[in-house]
């Protein structure tokens, strides 16, 4: 790297060494605004040569530059050197012993400054472009995962259809099912999936809930032999009376709902509970559908138009 030649080096010591002629205000004027610390510059001011001399500036830019090269600052500081000799003012260089040598650094400097800057931004292009591949990589593979996962909790979803016939069971498995197709869009980042708990001294039980652009979700989830009613939706309403005001209801209920569930909850004043049947869920697992898509949907039909179900057979056609 540039920061680490030798001519580098050279214009840096030379920066150092012939632009102020008095150590101290060589220090305050570019050694300090360049990151160096105080204490080793008067380290530095303490030691002697070879020759039992004290340290010239030329000398002190060789030892300031070998204990600065390794730490993790190294181009940074470098860098600030070389720009604040690039920007030296025209007021500044009676500071200098010889006027021509500093004159002569200073524009060396600007040159050197330009390379630079054309380096960096190249860098900053390259970098930026490696980010949006390993973005794009990353989209990708979390793209695979999540059809991997979506296949596998259809098959389950087929698979308790069809063979389990204990309620209990089935409302069990279901709620593991849901819980890990939310988990599988957090993982991509659409949405933030809390787990089943308990709540008020154990009083109240959450199948599921998430986090969906700043709202809060509470998930209640039904796969009994009959038809949902309106006692289990006024269930789901107390929980979320009994939460925060930014908070709405999922009511997921797999054989679907008695045909007053839906007139009754246009009735409601609070709008704040959408519905979806077995149907939808195998959508959404399928991806005939999109979860998110869904989502979107189901929310601006509630808000827009107070309907508490959009089917997914309006959203595939």
């Amino acid at each position: 790297m540039i920061y680490r030649s030798t001519d580098t080096k050279k214009l840096v010591t030379e920066i150092i060494a012939t632009l102020v002629n008095i150590k101290s205000i060589m220090y305050e004027n570019i050694l300090e605004p360049a990151g160096i610390h105080k204490d080793y510059f008067y380290e530095l001011t303490k030691q002697k040569n070879e020759y039992g001399k004290r340290l010239n500036k030329r000398e002190m830019a060789s030892k300031i530059i070998n204990e600065i090269e390794n730490h993790i600052d190294y181009e940074r500081k470098m860098h600030s050197i070389i720009k604040i000799a690039a920007k030296w003012d025209q007021s500044q260089f009676h500071l200098a012993r010889n006027e021509y040598e500093a004159r002569a650094t200073v524009q060396k400097a600007k040159e050197v400054l330009k390379v630079l800057e054309v380096l960096h931004k190249k860098s900053a292009v390259k970098n930026e472009q490696a980010s949006q591949k390993g973005k794009e990589y990353r989209n990708i593979q979390n793209e695979s995962d999540l059809i991997k996962q979506l296949h596998l909790l259809l098959l389950m979803y087929d698979s308790i259809s069809v063979n389990h016939k204990n309620p209990q069971l089935r409302g069990t498995m279901l709620e593991d099912i849901v819980n890990r197709l939310f988990n599988a869009y957090d993982l991509n980042e659409n949405l933030t999936v809390v787990q089943a708990f308990r709540r008020n001294d154990n009083g109240e039980q959450i199948d599921g809930a998430f986090k969906f652009e700043g709202w809060h979700y509470i998930v209640e989830m039904k796969w009994t032999n009959r038809v949902s009613g309106i006692r289990e939706l006024d269930s789901l309403y107390g929980k979320i009376s009994r939460s925060g005001k930014q908070t709405m209801g999922v009511f997921i209920s797999i054989n679907g709902w008695s045909s007053h569930v839906v007139d009754l909850l246009k009735q409601n004043t609070d709008k704040s509970i959408f519905l979806m049947n077995g149907y939808d869920l195998r959508v959404a697992l399928s991806r005939e559908v999109d979860l998110i898509k869904m989502f979107h949907q189901k929310l601006s039909k509630l808000n827009l138009e107070s309907e508490p179900f959009f089917g997914a057979e309006s959203m595939t056609d």
